[in-house]
């Protein structure tokens, strides 16, 4: 399909995504910049289009994630916008005070944990979060890498279990 096809199949296709980018956002000014960002997405990404597919399911997939995305970016922002005609932003972070001292308490926390942890669980798992791969600490501990796996498995259990007390409560 060559790039002139490509465009003018999203151009057809482009007003039957707006009741599903409605239903997602239920705002019509949100729902049209869904809209827009999935076809700049589809566009630049039109290589990936398997030609012979059904193009509109390929689309409704990159609103769905796109919808996604965006949400999970601003639920990780901790920010909600006030939905009165200033639109301010209630929970800027210009005006919070952060206080590192919890985060002191985590650190040492958990280090004194790893440091609980028996070697045989400790050494792979600092290995494997220093950024060696699965079979690089196989191949220098000389064990299996399923050993390396299970053993990785274990300490974030472990590890689990002794930082408790910080797992938020919802």
């Amino acid at each position: 399909m060559t790039t002139l096809e490509f465009s003018y199949s999203l151009n057809k296709l482009s007003s039957s995504l707006k009741p599903f980018a409605l239903k997602l956002t239920r705002d019509i000014d949100d729902a049209n910049d869904l809209i827009q960002d999935t076809m700049v997405k589809a566009f630049t990404n039109k290589d990936k289009f398997t030609e012979g597919t059904n193009l509109k399911a390929w689309l409704y997939t990159i609103m769905k994630n796109t919808f996604i995305t965006n949400y999970q970016r601003m639920v990780r922002r901790g920010t909600f916008v006030d939905t009165t005609d200033n639109l301010h932003y209630i929970n800027s972070s210009s005006v919070q005070i952060e206080n590192g001292v919890f985060e002191n308490f985590t650190m040492d926390d958990a280090h004194e944990a790893i440091e609980k942890l028996d070697d045989a669980y400790k050494t792979p798992f600092m290995m494997h979060y220093r950024g060696f791969k699965y079979h690089e600490i196989a191949d220098r501990l000389q064990i299996p890498i399923g050993t390396v796996k299970n053993r990785i498995h274990i300490a974030r259990k472990l590890l689990k279990e002794a930082l408790m007390v910080y797992q938020h409560k919802n």
